[in-house]
């Protein structure tokens, strides 16, 4: 695992239609103990190269009182070194622009790529990518790809969009590594994505989960059967969903393709940190990669068991162009560390990332995640693909109401729907059913929450 191979897949085994069934099997089969040793060799390896050469580090660091000499292991690392925000990071571009005191000085010609993504002032946080990071990046991605069915007969339709941050780009970094056929249509009509994919056979499709819903529902309106499609490979990502059950089945049975769900953060690019395998058990964490640790909500530094839901905290092990160490995105999931059927050994997120842990809406005393709310209502096979969330005030009290579409919207109907998200949320919340077509479609990341408190 010292550098990216540039040659073809190696597995002792082939797969249904005749492929290696693994794109590096000694990588991705290999006994978890042993693994973690390279992980932690690694982290040795980043901790003393960030004190060393990147100021942003050894700053943080010792306001925290913290030296690498302090980790040796796997458990010190969660429980002595500190974790960095995207505010920590917005903060520091500012300061040392313009790609922060955090990112290693690159010579004239050492940059692949300069992306970014919008913080919330709406200026871009600015991320480069080594040359050497980034081919390292394109076999991280084809790996992913491999394992979630892409392989060099497919025809890949990328429905991500194409600009300033990562979006779409290692679709198609693991697309060309593999050798399969590449259309990077990005973000237009989606009559046209549909009416594409029947004109060049597309197999693959990528795209968010919301968008992959919305176009079964473009579809229906056009008479048009995806079903009957050559896709039979759905790469989802951008948004929770794409693990959820019920939203998984949807897409799955309205597309009759097995769906692959992404892990996915600018910060962490490669965005494979998670990629869903046709097992369907969930979505594999490339721990050998980035590593992945699951950890207490309110302290980043007290780790958490496996199926205990708490917050994400990412490290790239191999990246040295602006490495994230500990970083915290603020989201939500949990661990499942069983074996998988594919035979893979990394640990899994079964359901994926949940949600994002500043999203999370406290209503009357309870938790509330917007993910968990399309849990509930994609066990109502009447609604629509779209919905919203309100939420405001009636005195004193929260209230939560849910938008959602069908026709035709009668009161067995909404009481039905408001049963789900009762026996879902644990929580009452209303339900306003309105006519298709009357809430905004989603053509790229959902936006489903309305705060009005």
């Amino acid at each position: 695992m010292s550098q990216p191979r540039s040659v073809a897949p190696r597995s002792t085994s082939t797969d249904a239609r005749g492929y290696p069934r693994f794109w590096d099997e000694e990588r991705e089969t290999l006994d978890p103990a042993k693994r973690d040793a390279l992980i932690l060799d690694r982290i040795h390896h980043q901790l003393a190269y960030a004190w060393a050469e990147l100021p942003f580090y050894r700053r943080h660091w010792q306001a925290h009182g913290f030296h690498p000499d302090q980790v040796r292991s796997l458990e010190d690392f969660t429980t002595k070194v500190p974790v960095i925000t995207k505010k920590m990071l917005v903060a520091d571009q500012a300061e040392h622009p313009p790609f922060g005191s955090y990112a290693r000085a690159l010579p004239p010609g050492g940059i692949a790529r300069i992306h970014g993504s919008s913080g919330t002032s709406g200026t871009p946080t600015m991320y480069a990518v080594s040359k050497t990071d980034w081919e390292r990046a394109g076999e991280v991605h084809a790996m992913a790809q491999w394992c979630a069915g892409v392989r060099p007969d497919d025809i890949v339709q990328v429905g991500f969009p194409f600009g300033l941050f990562f979006g779409g780009w290692g679709v198609v970094q693991g697309a060309e590594r593999i050798g399969a056929t590449l259309f990077p249509l990005g973000v237009t009509d989606s009559q046209r994505h549909l009416e594409l994919i029947e004109r060049l056979g597309s197999t693959v499709f990528s795209a968010t989960p919301s968008y992959c819903i919305h176009l079964l529902s473009v579809a229906e309106n056009l008479g048009v059967d995806l079903r009957a499609s050559t896709v039979r490979h759905l790469l989802v990502g951008g948004e929770p969903g794409g693990s959820l059950p019920g939203t998984r089945a949807i897409i799955e049975q309205g597309w009759d393709a097995v769906v692959a769900d992404a892990g996915s953060t600018s910060e962490m690019y490669p965005f494979q940190t998670s990629v869903g395998c046709e097992a369907g058990t969930g979505t594999h964490l490339y721990t050998d990669e980035v590593y992945t640790e699951v950890v207490d909500g309110t302290d980043p530094n007290v780790p958490i068991p496996a199926g205990r839901r708490g917050a994400v905290v990412y490290t790239h092990l191999w990246r040295d162009s602006q490495p994230m160490i500990r970083f915290a995105p603020g989201d939500e999931t949990y661990l499942a560390t069983d074996p998988c059927p594919c035979g893979r050994t990394y640990p899994r997120l079964p359901e994926g990332v949940l949600g994002r842990l500043d999203d999370m809406l406290v209503i009357r005393g309870a938790n509330v995640f917007p993910s968990a709310v399309e849990t509930a209502l994609r066990s109502v096979p009447e609604l629509g693909p779209e919905f919203r969330i309100r939420v405001h005030k009636r005195g004193a009290l929260d209230e939560l109401t849910v938008e959602a579409e069908a026709e035709p919207a009668d009161d067995a109907l909404r009481a039905r729907t408001e049963e789900a998200l009762l026996r879902v949320l644990g929580i009452r919340a209303g339900v306003t059913l309105l006519a298709p077509g009357t809430l905004p479609e989603t053509t790229f990341k959902a936006r489903r929450v309305v705060d009005e408190r």
